[in-house]
């Protein structure tokens, strides 16, 4: 791509590197944009492991860059027969990824990365060099063209760009490539780091290219290298043909290469954090000792508080809203991601139970697994000032979480830790997770937060697997999930009888199960089950706000006691402010007691909380709709409908606002596709059998009332679905006699009687009236 010399800048009198673009490349167009190229990606870049531009220069037809002059050897030149020793390979292979990771944040995908662009310095600073390939977001795909194989070569899908023995296999197929091609070249880089030879290496280049598409390299243990067994997961994990399963980021690769490094260390004894190390203390260090141990009692234990305090740091921005973004699994087995993901959702639990800070719910974060979006773009976007990215790594009985916080707006890395124990203590892990966490960026746990986050019991093994399986399930809110997850739920309590959570998320499950728009179970059977569950919660555990939500809510749709279930859904609320569910099931009920203007700001809480949850922004069009507000709801609806066609409740929402508006065509058709997602789902056919009718389509709406029938035959049908039909049809006695049966059976669809339009054909009717009252509703 040129050459490069050392050079004096006369003016700031400082050595330079000047890179020259040869004559006779200068004259191709195709090699000066790659020319400009580079010096518009690195221009884009600040980072100590990434080499830095000066200014682009053209002078007398000669076009040329200046740049930072970096001295040391490249890393082709340093790495001996047999490998580099471990502590330095990872710290050149963590500066590297930390490298990558900069410019993949930006945009840049650097394409050539090998020994040779990677300079090592004096000290062992590394630097990223030679960006003439890189591919920046936004730039025009190149068309076809030739030149040398070591840089590029001309295939019938398009060009390959890159260095044989390091393009990744949509490199070499020349297909598009994306930041995890390079995860491809840094595995390959690593790979001959450990072992002093190349990860593919053929007698031919022809026979090398066919090596990266077609065969493995050999095993580390057999190459001859002796490194910790987590390293090898590593590099095969970079390595992987397809790209769909190396890491997504090199953000990954960097928590992994620390976690691989770190886990060759003995354990620290239980309740210590990894790589702690306690000196021994002569006598003035320990008074000094016990004079911050007095400090930090002074300001409630705020031991980085009063750091900060003392440092002159008080006047900093307190941060007061946080995403925990999903910790990625270290463990080597893609089986283990549900581990993961539960450990991610715990700690969210644990922060959201601070008051003085605001969390984004889990089902939001979990929108950014494997999200290439930088931490600014995922700040902007949720709306909050930090971030937690970190890992998780699983082997044998021990759990370790690494875990490192941003301030996500300035995308300034602020503070990183690991913290290790057995299996057992994995509560007392994640509750010190937390406080660190809280403890770093200044909020103030009130004693009762303290005591709660402390105070973690040890957990059976067998019983935290069976209970993250089940959260796994039950997240996905299908019935089947909901009746699989209770299966784990079950096994959890079975294994630890004391587990408060999991009888907690038994109650939950029940109450999903028995959804009206799920219909899995007959409320007669689930409510009662759930009840008994979220009270054997609260006995053991008081301060846990989940229960209380699926009391408050069994006390709503189940008993009908209204003032109950207010008194509970503020109880959830005031143990768990940051509880998105609980907003959004008190808003149900208020919206259902005819309390809009309420209920529409407890939606607001829940949807600030969990901005891309489907469910929250799919109940936000409900409450409008309820509240007569259909021009408001419909874009919500069409809004969750964007990001998933075949999400039910929104499709259901969606189809009766458009009835109210007496679009009928269109609502007929959402409802059609709703039947035909949910297998002939009971709410879809009564609102689909309710369109018919209303639309003056006789016929269809009396085959959606055999459809019902024939539905009760298997699964239950709540009662209210059949009035609703014949409310449309005009056919008051039925519609009546179909309310009667469902008081008998407890029908949550009741608790909508007070607002629902489908029912505005019975208000005039006295009995509908003494029904409301019957129910409480008026």
């Amino acid at each position: 791509m040129g050459e490069v010399y050392r050079a004096a800048d006369t003016k700031l009198r400082r050595e330079v590197a000047i890179k020259l673009l040869p004559t006779e490349m200068a004259s191709s167009p195709e090699r000066l944009e790659l020319f400009r190229r580079e010096a518009r990606a690195v221009a884009a870049l600040n980072h100590p492991h990434i080499v830095t531009i000066y200014s682009v220069e053209e002078a007398e037809g000669v076009h040329f860059l200046t740049m930072e002059l970096v001295e040391g050897q490249g890393l082709d030149r340093l790495i001996p027969e047999q490998g580099l020793p471990l502590k330095k390979l990872l710290g050149i292979a963590t500066a590297l990824a930390d490298a990558l990771a900069a410019a993949h944040d930006k945009g840049i995908v650097h394409r050539d990365l090998k020994p040779a662009n990677i300079m090592v310095g004096e000290g062992g600073r590394v630097k990223v060099l030679d960006f003439g390939l890189a591919r920046m977001s936004g730039v025009r795909a190149e068309g076809p063209a030739g030149s040398e194989l070591s840089t590029e070569m001309r295939t019938r899908e398009g060009v390959v760009r890159g260095t044989v023995g390091y393009m990744s296999p949509e490199q070499v197929r020349g297909l598009p490539v994306d930041a995890r091609s390079d995860i491809f070249a840094f595995g390959a880089v690593l790979y001959e780091m450990l072992t002093g030879r190349r990860a593919f290496q053929g007698a031919t280049p022809a026979d090398t290219l066919s090596a990266i598409l077609n065969e493995e390299p050999l095993e580390l243990s057999r190459a001859g290298a002796e490194f910790p067994p987590a390293l090898e997961r590593v590099v095969r994990h970079c390595l992987q043909k397809n790209r769909e399963e190396r890491f997504e980021s090199a953000r990954d690769v960097a928590f992994a290469l620390r976690e691989a490094g770190n886990f060759g260390i003995p354990s620290p004894e239980p309740g210590t954090r990894a790589r702690q190390r306690i000196p021994r203390l002569s006598s003035w260090a320990l008074a000094l000792v016990g004079l911050l141990a007095l400090l930090a009692a002074l300001f409630v234990g705020d031991v980085r508080g009063l750091r900060r305090r003392l440092s002159g740091g008080a006047t900093a921005t307190r941060i007061e809203s946080i995403a925990v973004l999903p910790l990625v699994n270290l463990s080597g087995d893609p089986q283990q991601d549900y581990f993961a993901d539960g450990m991610t959702e715990e700690l969210i639990s644990d922060l959201a139970r601070i008051s003085a800070l605001r969390v984004t719910s889990r089902t939001t974060v979990m929108r950014y697994k494997g999200s290439s979006k930088s931490l600014p773009e995922i700040a902007k976007e949720l709306g909050v000032e930090a971030a937690v990215e970190g890992s998780v790594t699983r082997a044998g009985s021990q759990v370790k979480i690494t875990a490192q916080l941003i301030d996500a707006v300035k995308d300034r890395h602020l503070w990183t830790d690991s913290f290790q124990r057995e299996l057992k203590d994995v509560l007392a892990l994640q509750g010190e997770v937390a406080r660190a966490i809280a403890a770093e960026i200044g909020v103030r746990l009130t004693p009762q937060e303290r005591s709660r986050l402390a105070d973690k019991k040890t957990v059976n093994p067998e019983a935290y697997e069976a209970y993250l399986k089940g959260h796994y399930h039950l997240l996905r809110r299908t019935a089947a999930d909901a009746l699989k997850s209770l299966e784990y739920f079950q096994q959890a309590v079975q294994k630890q009888p004391d587990y408060a959570l999991a009888y907690a998320s038994i109650a939950e499950a029940y109450e999903t199960a028995a959804g009206s728009v799920q219909g899995a179970l007959a409320p007669k059977e689930a409510f009662p089950r759930a009840k008994a569950a979220a009270m054997r919660a609260v006995e053991l555990d008081p301060t846990l706000a989940e229960p209380y939500a699926t009391l408050a809510w069994s006390s709503f749709v189940f008993d009908r006691d209204w003032t109950t279930a207010e008194n509970q859904f503020q109880r959830a609320l005031q143990l768990n402010t940051n509880y998105a569910i609980a907003h959004e099931n008190y808003a149900m009920f208020l919206v259902r007691m005819g309390r809009f203007d309420e209920a529409i700001g407890e939606m607001k809480g829940a949807q600030q909380l969990d901005p891309a949850s489907l469910g929250v922004n799919t109940m936000m069009g409900i409450a409008l709709s309820l509240a007569r507000r259909d021009d408001e709801a419909i874009p919500w609806f069409r809004r969750v409908l964007d990001m998933d066609p075949n999400f039910l409740r929104a499709r259901f929402g969606l189809g009766l606002a458009l009835v109210h508006k007496k679009r009928y065509e269109e609502a007929i058709s959402e409802l059609q596709k709703g039947v035909e997602f949910s297998g002939g789902g009971a709410a879809q056919l009564g609102a689909l059998g309710y369109a018919y009718a209303v639309a003056n389509r006789r016929a269809e709406a009396l085959a959606m009332v055999e459809k019902l029938k024939e539905r009760s035959r298997e699964h239950y049908v709540p009662p209210a679905m059949m009035s609703v039909v014949f409310s449309g049809l005009g056919e008051k006695d039925q519609a009546l006699a179909w309310l009667e049966k469902a008081i008998e059976e407890h029908d949550p669809w009741l608790t909508s009687l007070k607002v629902d339009p489908m029912f505005d054909s019975l208000r005039s009717d006295p009995r509908f009236l003494d029904l409301l009252h019957r129910v409480g509703l008026k």
